[in-house]
């Protein structure tokens, strides 16, 4: 029996497995289905609805950037199997506000004043239950795995989110708003008694008094966590991947729109195909490595992806344009056009890369530092990461208020892809010498 099946079928990670992963399903249908009605449905500019995408990604990473140090401190110096059931009681009430606005803009009933809001607040909130689940998910593994787990727990993990954000992404986009509103609270409900049957993770450390303070907290942290090079290093990478991301997933919907004149489904065909490939990602990279954490293939793997982005830009750059009728394309139109294999092969690419890349620094984050740490260090990760995304959704509104095409800025984040392999390098130069001091 691999070490993969004994982990999915024991009680010890099962549970936190379908709990994280009803969680990420969960943002994700909410969110696409709000940008998507947005998009698709109310907006009728290429502009506003590059701008809308990015707000909501703003939105959705504030929390991170503000609260993760709190969180981090809440899940080393506390049970995390309680907190995980907190949490997950407050996603029932965080979705019962969004379903009530996703079901008042379906009914077109007082959209800007009452439905937008609440749909951004429950946006909003599910940020912060985001953040502090984030750290959880991750510091429970080493406590509760064995140390030649740890590296499949992760892949894991990382696996199970992005089926989650596939499986998110194409109901988002072939159900109705609807539909969408009743689903997201009954998921919430089903990851709440999935929550329950998490096993006890008390604190490995003496609880300290909490800093409520979130600015000096999150400076503290920061600042302690990245004394150690290779924390700091790998916490750097993750960055750059994760703006990169950040650029990409604002992107899929007005680029399907009005690039490519296809319909919401394509563009939830496009972050399906995305999600699929940082799944595939993440479990071929565990079976490179052979369960030893490291960032060998970080390097390689990110330079891939940065070649796979630049042919991407390429095919988009060369897409025919739409001389039919004005009607968007459905999948099944869109699938037999010449260029849309070559155009989903090389966003495949992008993605399998890119979870090859990012799953290894993140089980480097929760095994070279004491488990009494471990979601400090990824609350610090956290904190550094949101502010790249912040920084990503920032600097896509900047380049659209400037004009610069949606493939045009596809290139400008694959030059992204050199320092993050830059980083990675030295990174893997790192963990050498650290083995042969």
């Amino acid at each position: 029996m691999t070490t993969t099946t004994q982990l999915i079928r024991a009680r010890r990670f099962l549970p936190l497995f379908v709990t994280q992963l009803l969680g990420a399903f969960n943002d994700n249908l909410f969110k696409n289905a709000m940008i998507l009605f947005v998009v698709y449905e109310v907006y009728h500019s290429e502009a506003q609805e590059a701008r809308f995408s990015a707000m909501a990604s703003a939105i959705f990473i504030l929390p991170f950037f503000l609260l993760s140090a709190l969180a981090g401190q809440l899940a080393d110096m506390r049970d995390k199997a309680k907190l995980i059931r907190i949490i997950k009681g407050c996603e029932i009430v965080i979705m019962l506000i969004g379903g009530a606005g996703l079901a008042l803009a379906w009914q077109g009933a007082s959209l800007d004043s009452v439905a937008m809001p609440l749909m951004l607040v429950a946006l909003f909130a599910m940020g912060v239950h985001s953040t502090f689940f984030g750290p959880i998910k991750y510091a429970i593994l080493p406590q509760h795995l064995r140390d030649g787990e740890v590296l499949s727990g992760t892949g894991l993990v990382e696996a199970g989110t992005y089926i989650a954000v596939l499986a998110g992404t194409i109901v988002a986009g072939w159900i109705n708003v609807e539909h969408a509103a009743i689903g997201v609270i009954v998921v919430a409900c089903i990851g709440f008694f999935a929550g329950r049957q998490v096993p006890p993770a008390p604190p490995l450390c003496e609880p300290e008094p909490l800093d409520y303070h979130f600015v000096r907290a999150s400076i503290n942290l920061v600042r302690t966590t990245m004394k150690d090079r290779r924390v700091f290093l790998a916490i750097c990478a993750i960055s750059f991947f994760w703006a990169i991301g950040t650029v990409l997933f604002i992107q899929f919907p007005p680029l399907a729109k009005n690039m490519l004149r296809a319909s919401k489904e394509v563009a939830s065909l496009f972050l399906v195909i995305f999600s699929v490939g940082v799944a595939i990602g993440s479990v071929a990279i565990n079976a490179l490595l052979k369960g030893t954490v490291s960032a060998r293939w970080s390097p390689i793997s990110v330079i891939g992806m940065g070649v796979f982005l630049i042919a991407f830009q390429q095919v988009c750059r060369i897409w025919p344009p739409h001389t039919g009728p004005d009607v968007m394309m459905d999948v099944s139109t869109f699938v037999i056009q010449p260029l849309a294999a070559p155009l989903m092969l090389t966003l495949l690419g992008i993605a399998i890369c890119g979870g090859m890349f990012v799953v290894p620094l993140y089980a480097f984050l929760t095994t070279f530092v004491e488990k009494s740490q471990t979601a400090r260090t990824i609350a610090a990760n956290n904190i550094v990461n949101s502010g790249a995304m912040v920084v990503g959704s920032l600097a896509t509104g900047v380049m659209t208020l400037m004009g610069v095409a949606v493939a045009q800025q596809l290139l400008i984040v694959a030059l992204g892809c050199g320092a993050s392999a830059w980083l990675g390098h030295l990174l893997f130069r790192a963990e050498k010498a650290a083995l042969a001091a």
